[in-house]
């Protein structure tokens, strides 16, 4: 049986808490206000990320009487499906969702055959970086997400999944919006991923990508988690990066090289360095060289994507031969780098097409 298109049959209303912003001293300080005892607060927490209920009634071992006024003073998020597309592979999925005040975001499913299934979620409704090959950030900043706004992307998923009898073994922070923009929510919504009596997703299997905010970088590292990090780095001098990538007039390569140097020294984990492939523009030599160099010895990968095109930007992907040659000279500065196949072409899977196609329909 299929979930409902609505993640929850509570329609938020202005008045109401939305479970889903509550860490889990809110939620106890909340229940506990009420008069009741903390192992109720417990016992709700284990409905909405365990059970991953949709109706408050469904939390059948509570009083009557706590469900009640929970029924009249919360709800179980606001999210409603607007679009669905599958591709033609089966592989991917992709949802443009509506949040409680219009705004719209997306989420994909992307299924690996026998290895994982993972989502792609956003952390913001359109983006303020503007990097000039991106659909979300061509259509500009609307709102951060909240953290329970965040979170339920992620239970959707899963209720997608459970209901074929699968679960869901990875997350990525790589749609609408940039995390480390939104990064108190972003922080939260992670917890509450890899809480043991919650979604409990293993924390190397959450990856949060970042244009390089290097202050925030540098707050990450001191987080204590194992979450992987990923840099959309995409050039590798700064009068190519700040062309594709404005915020690198902020942050120049130089400084989040630095910041990337110290969050390795104090984590020991390895960073991933996204380069989306723009045929003759970084894809060339000189551009491959000049990665080769600035990231050799470094503990790191590269993930080489060709480029989803958009309507707003007119540069395409990299041809199979010159990402071969791109390849190559990285691994001549012993540099590892795979490319990943693109995924959902046929249905706008790339951040912010769809909701910029379901907006260029109405």
């Amino acid at each position: 049986m299929k979930p409902r298109q609505g993640v929850s049959s509570e329609v938020p209303m202005p008045d109401l808490i939305n479970l889903y912003d509550l860490g889990r001293d809110e939620l106890a300080d909340l229940i506990m206000g009420w008069g009741e005892p903390r192992y109720r607060a417990d016992q709700v927490w284990q409905w909405l990320y365990g059970h991953k209920v949709t109706l408050i009634d469904e939390m059948h071992n509570l009083p009557r009487s706590l469900r009640e006024r929970l029924a009249a003073e919360t709800c179980l998020g606001g999210l409603e499906l607007v679009r669905e597309m599958r591709s033609s592979d089966g592989e991917t999925r992709k949802y443009a969702l509506r949040l409680s005040d219009g705004q719209i975001i997306e989420s994909v499913l992307m299924e690996y055959a026998g290895v994982r299934r993972t989502a792609c979620i956003s952390t913001q409704a359109g983006c303020a970086m503007g990097c000039v090959f991106c659909a979300t950030g061509q259509m500009g900043f609307a709102r951060h997400l909240s953290a329970g706004e965040i979170v339920e992307q992620v239970l959707y998923i899963a209720r997608v999944l459970e209901a074929d009898g699968e679960r869901l073994s990875n997350v990525v922070l790589m749609g609408m919006g940039e995390p480390f923009h939104n990064y108190e929510a972003t922080l939260a919504a992670i917890r509450r991923m890899i809480d043991p009596d919650g979604l409990e997703i293993g924390q190397r299997h959450i990856t949060v990508s970042t244009v390089g905010l290097v202050p925030a970088i540098r707050r990450f590292a001191g987080e204590g988690l194992q979450v992987r990090l990923a840099i959309s780095l995409h050039a590798a001098t700064d009068e190519e990066r700040s062309a594709l990538l404005p915020v690198n007039r902020r942050y120049p390569i130089a400084e989040v090289m630095a910041a990337v140097r110290d969050y390795i020294a104090r984590t020991g984990r390895r960073v991933t360095f996204e380069w989306a492939l723009i045929d003759g523009q970084n894809d060339t030599p000189e551009q491959a060289h000049a990665l080769g160099k600035l990231l050799a010895g470094l503990l790191c990968h590269v993930n080489l994507i060709p480029l989803n095109p958009t309507s707003g930007y007119t540069g395409g992907p990299a041809s199979a031969g010159r990402i071969e040659r791109f390849v190559r000279i990285l691994e001549s500065y012993h540099v590892p780098a795979t490319v990943r196949v693109r995924r959902g072409i046929d249905i706008h899977a790339g951040c912010g097409q769809l909701k910029a196609a379901v907006m260029a329909s109405k």
